[in-house]
């Protein structure tokens, strides 16, 4: 039996008698590094303001989802290294996941779920068996299919040693079926070489004409930036390299131009600034309609992506939004999971991420009693906002009969929005134990605020 790296490194730390394929999996579990338990007192906390920014216009929005008759409208610790992969290495799809081909990378700037496929990371033809790489992406496609998603390919790295053949691109385009090009609201080809662009006038008569207009080219990784936060995305080094390289042969005029400096943040500014106790232009008082609460797939839509920016731009600059005129009850879902990715830093904070991907080495009766004590590390501002926002959310559980959003589909589309690793990208390993922490604040919200 082959061995992979990883295991290589346990073996050398464990005991001979530990080292069959099992133990050694046992072994690499036990051995893994816990952060320090603490112990947290149940501090008795003083009424605060809660910072209602992005929640007041959700409410509003999803109150006037349907609207009346005559009334107006309405890095370092997350980043996985080769060959460690999110599966036991007794699943079917190991040798596949374990080479980090497709990754998960949470979601881009409008909401959307983003799936990187790295081209580089394919192994020669000869080591790779593309049938079942298709059927992994499937697989690891069919746990976001029913959100929108957006999908990045990094073409470098592609050669003729590791290039799969033409016939099998082909029928890999028709094995996806319409329920996985539909929801696809946006391939990028990233560093596209003429062999691609070649490639896709090819296949033009048999690509659809919808499915056509979703393709873009990204010639550099700073045009990604607009899409992405592209240290969220894993991104191979030789992709770095490579960009690096063709970067450096530009003008410096054309160099200057790729990278704009950023504005400072205006005085009015709700996104991409910390949490704060006051947001007169959004604070209103909730008001929850169950009717507006039964959307269906609300939260897993995208919206209009010029219809965001100008949405983001005028609160950014302090003007009023009505949202009585908009009539798309999807446009505040998305605006809230945009407020949440652009914190500075995230919901659950960075101190609490080592916890919170680990918290599945705690016994299943002590997991409440261990989430409690975690929050109660959080800042005011971070702990007011989360209890707002589950119990806000738990409305939209309640009416998951109608609306289709149980709490697992609700996990997967806040988790990577509540929690990312610092200077980490987002993984599938990292994003597996997030959603499932996110589900236990859904399912057990009322013992884990209790007082």
């Amino acid at each position: 039996m082959q061995t992979n790296a990883f295991q290589v490194e346990v073996v050398q730390c464990c005991p001979v008698s530990v080292r069959s394929p099992a133990r050694l999996v046992a072994c690499s579990r036990s051995s893994s590094i816990r952060p320090p338990h603490r112990t947290g007192n149940n501090v008795q906390r003083k009424p605060l303001k809660v910072p209602l920014r992005p929640f007041i216009m959700l409410q509003r929005e999803l109150r006037l989802s349907r609207f009346q008759p005559g009334r107006p409208r309405a890095r370092p610790t997350d980043i996985k290294r080769l060959g460690q992969a999110h599966l036991s290495w007794d699943d079917p799809f190991y040798d596949i996941a374990r080479q980090q081909i497709v990754e998960v990378a949470g979601d881009d700037n409008f909401g959307r779920k983003v799936i990187v496929f790295s081209a580089c990371r394919m192994p020669p033809q000869h080591q790779l068996d593309h049938h079942k790489l298709l059927m992994y992406l499937k697989h690891t496609l069919d746990q976001y299919v029913e959100s929108d998603y957006t999908l990045i390919y990094f073409h470098h790295g592609l050669t003729s040693e590791n290039k799969p053949s033409l016939s099998w691109v082909r029928d890999a385009y028709r094995e996806f079926d319409r329920k996985y090009k539909k929801n696809i609201k946006a391939l990028y080809i990233v560093h596209p070489t003429m062999f691609i662009r070649t490639l896709l006038i090819l296949f033009k008569p048999i690509i659809s004409f919808k499915f056509g207009r979703k393709l873009n080219y990204i010639n550099y990784l700073s045009e990604l930036e607009e899409i992405v936060k592209c240290e969220q995305l894993v991104i191979p080094s030789r992709v770095r390299e490579y960009d690096e390289k063709i970067r450096q042969a530009l003008k410096p005029s054309a160099q200057a131009a790729m990278s704009p400096p950023r504005s400072p943040p205006l005085p009015t500014q709700q996104f991409g600034v910390p949490l704060s106790e006051y947001a007169p232009l959004l604070i209103n008082k909730p008001t929850f309609v169950s009717s507006g609460l039964q959307t269906e797939g609300i939260f897993r839509r995208s919206a209009n992506v010029s219809l965001v920016r100008s949405i983001q731009e005028k609160y950014n600059s302090g003007q009023e939004v009505n949202f009585y005129q908009l009539e798309d009850v999807h446009l505040a879902a998305v605006i809230l999971k945009k407020f949440l990715r652009e914190l500075p830093e995230p919901l659950l904070t960075y101190q609490l991420y080592n916890d919170v991907v680990n918290i599945h080495n705690v016994e299943n009766t002590s997991q409440v009693e261990r989430i409690r004590n975690m929050l109660h590390t959080l800042p005011e501002e971070n702990y007011a906002s989360l209890k707002f926002l589950i119990q806000f959310l738990s409305q939209v559980l309640a009416q998951s009969e109608v609306n289709k959003m149980n709490s697992a589909n609700l996990a997967v589309v806040f988790g990577p929005n509540l929690l990312w690793g610092q200077d980490a990208a987002m993984t599938l390993s990292a994003i597996g134990p997030i959603n499932n922490f996110t589900r236990l604040l859904l399912d057990q919200h009322q013992e884990i605020f209790s007082s």
